[in-house]
């Protein structure tokens, strides 16, 4: 069976922004959410999360941002997608804190074509691991309203404390969410397991600091999780249980998409 069978009943699209252009695959009717996968690339639980998203009222955007659309995740694959991110590092910023990567800009570019094909109040957006961090730095545009962050990963804080606790966002961008959350009424989520030390404590506690009761932090225990090939970290695809705390967090994540766009 071909990879991208994984996504039959998608539409297929190709988008360009700047210097960009990625397929992206579209289901469902009402509000948009862009769900952006995560390593090593939009495998198959990442689709089924976009799947239960469509079933729930609203219209799903997939982009491919890197690895093999639709095929299933595994350590070797995981290794080889993530050598390939940092070698792109003209779109990917591994372990730079303080700023995002380019191809958050085609990520808002996104957003807005989907805000206006769509409509609905507004955009939600979810990042996992590697791309955990861009939906906070989507802020930025207007459109987007509903920021999720699933273990978000990056910068990698191996051996820096001061990258633990940071986010790959800038100032400016960390600014406009903070401002925009207050003015407009608006949160955002953030979701990881606890034992999880892609995503350090450091990070959580600088979310609280900084957005204070505007942040919703989900954090899970180990037993939480579904067993798979690498401990607990994906909250919402590998190591998501159809029952208990992580699945309560997926419908968490569903309902805040259905009320912050406008679809419930």
């Amino acid at each position: 069976m071909a990879y991208e069978d994984a996504l039959a009943g998608w539409t297929k699209s190709e988008f360009t922004a700047g210097p960009w252009t990625r397929p992206v695959w579209r289901k469902g009717h009402g509000p948009a959410v862009i769900v952006i996968h995560e390593m090593p690339g939009l495998h198959p639980l990442v689709i089924r999360f976009g799947e239960r998203v469509a079933e729930a009222g609203m219209t799903v955007f997939l982009p491919s941002l890197f690895g093999e659309p639709g095929r299933p995740a595994s350590r070797n694959y995981a290794l080889r997608s993530m050598l390939g991110a940092i070698c792109i590092r003209r779109e990917f910023f591994v372990w730079s804190g303080d700023k995002s990567s380019p191809i958050v800009d085609w990520l808002r570019a996104l957003a807005r074509q989907a805000h206006d094909e769509c409509g609905g109040k507004g955009v939600g957006a979810v990042g996992m691991c590697f791309t955990g961090g861009f939906a906070l730095a989507m802020m930025t545009e207007p459109s987007v309203v509903a920021p999720v962050l699933s273990q978000p990963s990056m910068p990698a804080a191996t051996g820096s404390k001061t990258r633990a606790g940071a986010t790959d966002a800038s100032p400016a961008e960390i600014a406009c969410a903070k401002r925009r959350f207050e003015e407009e009424d608006l949160s955002m989520i953030g979701l990881r397991f606890k034992s999880d030390e892609l995503v350090p404590d450091a990070r959580f506690e600088m979310f609280k600091k900084t957005f204070g009761d505007r942040f919703e932090a989900i954090e899970l225990e180990d037993e939480d999780a579904q067993p798979s090939f690498i401990p607990p970290h994906s909250v919402l695809t590998l190591h998501l249980k159809e029952s208990g705390p992580t699945k309560a967090a997926e419908q968490r994540v569903i309902q805040f998409f259905r009320a912050r766009t406008g679809a419930a």
